[in-house]
């Protein structure tokens, strides 16, 4: 598997992170890495990007937020909610988690109902690595 970007290549092989709508110039914070994540993915994103992401700490606002989160992870909850924190208004989360079958992987009711809680709807899911389902979630709009 090539972790090559940028080739005459199809939409088949579209990087990850234009499938995600990152563009390059985007800040895109990364929250609950560790050792299981896919860097593979994580490369393909920081192509696109042009940058390496940023973490929790950074302390100003980013276009997108990637969350990677397991079943054991804790509260679904607080951790979408924390995402908010930096998030540019109409920024988008992408909440990454093990695939159905996969340690670690998230009933997606738990998902369904974690995120209107924490003032987020569900989107779309993007298809971005072998063992990672990609859920892509946004503030609604509110009339102001």
């Amino acid at each position: 598997m090539s972790a090559t970007a940028g080739g005459p290549e199809g939409t088949a092989t579209e990087s990850a992170g234009s499938r995600l709508g990152l563009k390059p110039g985007m800040v895109v914070q990364e929250l609950g890495w560790d050792e299981d994540v896919d860097d593979g993915l994580r490369i393909q994103i920081e192509n696109t990007i042009e940058a390496d992401m940023v973490d929790g700490d950074y302390g100003n606002v980013v276009d997108s937020v990637l969350l990677w989160w397991r079943d054991d992870d804790g509260d679904l909850v607080d951790a979408l909610v924390d995402s908010l924190t930096d998030l540019v208004g109409g920024g988008v989360i992408w909440l990454l988690t093990p695939k159905v079958g996969r340690s670690g992987s998230v009933d997606p009711a738990e998902i369904a109902e974690a995120a209107p809680i924490a003032g987020l709807a569900t989107t779309s899911t993007a298809a971005v690595s072998q063992d990672w389902t990609a859920m892509r979630l946004v503030a609604p709009k509110t009339p102001h």
